[in-house]
């Protein structure tokens, strides 16, 4: 499955993007999905995840309340909407997937339990 990552740019403080993330392949339908960042200087983080259905979503501490995540299984793609952005949110994000349907809670933040990687897109949020 190769993932199609888009919709990054620069947005000012308390502005918005919307990311998408395209799969190849209509396997992506049932499989769980997740967004994962990595700033400059940083290791890469866990942002977002999805159940293969939807049903089933986390998201990372710093970005609750503000993000999103949901997809559309007959376009087989997922969407990271991303609200009050901050500063701290520059980052290049990746979307990311895995052929079971679900993950327990405690793996869902781990980035090797997901098999499928896209080529990431840049966030940039200026002050």
């Amino acid at each position: 499955v190769q993932l199609q990552a888009s919709g990054g740019g620069l947005v000012q403080a308390g502005g918005s993007l919307r990311l998408s993330c395209a799969a190849s392949e209509r396997t992506f339908t049932s499989g769980f999905m997740g967004w994962f960042r990595q700033a400059p200087g940083k290791e890469r983080e866990f942002v977002a995840y999805s159940d293969s259905r939807g049903a089933t979503k986390y998201y990372a501490d710093s970005v609750k309340g503000r993000f999103t995540i949901s997809r559309d299984n007959a376009k087989n793609t997922v969407y990271l909407q991303m609200n009050s952005l901050k500063p701290e949110d520059t980052a290049v994000y990746y979307c990311s997937g895995g052929a079971r349907s679900r993950l327990i809670t405690s793996a869902v933040r781990d980035a090797g339990m997901y098999g499928y990687w896209g080529q990431g897109t840049l966030v940039t949020v200026s002050s």
